[in-house]
């Protein structure tokens, strides 16, 4: 029977009393039946009452229990399984720190020019970073972050404002990161990033910097909770600014546009290629031996100011500790990487730096001219010291020890001192003028009597 039938009954029946038989039956007063409905009330909420504790104690009881199986699913150190490192600690981080400067279009490496690398690593109190691994494969995505973030240069932050500060490209434009090895597999703490490259430079938003950072691929951690890898702030440059940028110093292998007021497929370069001078080595050996003939190759394009500009940039180049021998029936000459004579030793006589101005200029300048001629097959060698190098050469003419070798600095700094007036003779090796003409049919032998050489017939 329904609380409510009950509660119409009692108001329509009131309670027998013993002396009803005594006196006759009356109505009830309205303040009686009043009386009546509040004690019904009440009886009725007497009732329902420890029905709604039950419901709601059922309820709290399942409520708390489904928080008690997400705190344990969440927390490694409650679960029963290999223990794992605390969540909460975990962090991905690269390896190493990116080469710099980045262009677009070039691979992204770590600075020893290795393909990037992302670690996980377990964070101390300290603040101290200790390599570690999980049980099961997680899978990566590596993506591009505004430079500025995080703006006060926190160390942490939350998985939503990393998100929130994903660059994607811009309009129109190809994805921002291109390459095969967007999305990566960390095992045994380690995932390896392949080949991975910017397709657009980074000057159009408002720092002008990107980071690239790596985030745990959403539903692959396995409930592991996990912070994003960043890397520093840099700038990414359009490559078609290092296409065509010169370099200072230059190297010998450098290609000779790279030196001033030659441009990449100009009509300097083109000239310069036609005529099989092809990078910086090639132009100042024909400046050494042959200048003038260097200068027709250019033509008259290249004033003589742009000629001072051009030759002084190449002369900074570092010419490293290669030099070259060449070698005939009657001498030896040492020679660096740009044809320049180091030291010679003739008839067995042995001949320094400093001792070859002694020696006729016609002569020493035929030296060089028949060693740029046989460049290709000159022997190359190693300058081991530049104050104490002892080299014995031997062939089945003769064998000389040569004792003293100075090598000379041809640092960029010894080249920048020198100021816009370029002097052969300042820069501390022996050369030559094209005043006198060459007979190439004339053998020079030494003679005691002279500190030049008497001219003699070829044998």
């Amino acid at each position: 029977m329904s609380l409510h039938m009950a509660a119409k009954r009692f108001l329509d029946e009131p309670a027998s009393d013993p002396t009803d038989h005594k006196r006759p039956r009356t109505r009830p007063s309205s303040t009686s039946g009043a009386h009546v409905m509040v004690n019904s009330v009440q009886n009725f909420c007497s009732i329902l009452e420890p029905m709604l504790r039950k419901v709601v104690n059922e309820e709290m009881e399942i409520t708390l229990n489904r928080l008690r199986v997400r705190s344990f699913t969440r927390s490694p150190s409650l679960q029963i399984r290999a223990p794992e490192p605390s969540p909460s600690r975990l962090q991905l981080i690269f390896k190493e720190k990116l080469l710099l400067p980045i262009f677009t279009g070039s691979k992204i490496v770590d600075i020893n020019g290795n393909s990037l690398q992302i670690q996980l690593v377990d964070t101390t109190e300290d603040g101290v970073k200790i390599p570690t691994s999980l049980t099961h494969p997680v899978k990566l995505e590596v993506v591009v972050l505004d430079g500025d973030f995080p703006s006060d240069d926190r160390a942490t932050w939350t998985s939503e404002e990393f998100d929130n500060k994903i660059v994607k490209e811009r309009t129109g434009k190809r994805p921002l990161l291109a390459g095969d090895c967007l999305t990566v597999t960390l095992r045994d703490g380690i995932a390896g990033i392949g080949d991975v490259e910017f397709t657009d430079n980074s000057s159009w938003i408002r720092g002008r910097k990107f980071r690239v950072g790596a985030r745990v691929v959403l539903g692959s951690s396995q409930g592991v909770m996990i912070r994003e890898a960043m890397s520093d702030a840099f700038v990414v440059k359009d490559h078609r600014g290092e296409l065509y940028k010169k370099h200072y110093p230059p190297m010998l292998n450098d290609e000779v546009w790279r030196l001033e007021k030659i441009g990449k497929d100009g009509a300097f370069h083109k000239k310069l290629s036609a005529s099989n001078i092809e990078n910086v080595q090639d132009f100042l050996k024909l400046s050494i031996v042959d200048k003038s003939k260097l200068k027709t190759i250019l033509g008259n394009g290249m004033s003589e100011k742009m000629w001072e500009v051009t030759l002084k940039h190449a002369r900074t180049c570092e010419m490293g500790n290669k030099h070259y021998i060449f070698n005939e029936h009657n001498f030896t000459v040492t020679l660096n990487p740009i044809c320049q004579i180091m030291n010679a030793i003739i008839d067995g006589q042995a001949y320094s730096t400093q001792d070859l101005p002694t020696i006729n200029r016609s002569y020493i300048e035929n030296l060089a001219r028949q060693a740029y001629a046989k460049w290709s097959s000159l022997e190359e060698i190693i300058a081991v010291s530049s104050e104490n190098l002892v080299d014995q050469y031997s062939n089945d003419h003769h064998q000389a020890m040569v004792k003293s070798y100075h090598q000379i600095d041809h640092s960029s700094e010894r080249y920048f001192e020198m100021g816009d007036q370029i002097n052969d003779t300042d820069m501390g090796y022996f050369n030559w003028n094209h005043d006198e003409p060459i007979n190439p049919g004339i053998r020079y032998d030494l003679s005691e009597s002279s500190s030049g050489l008497i001219p003699g017939s070829f044998i």
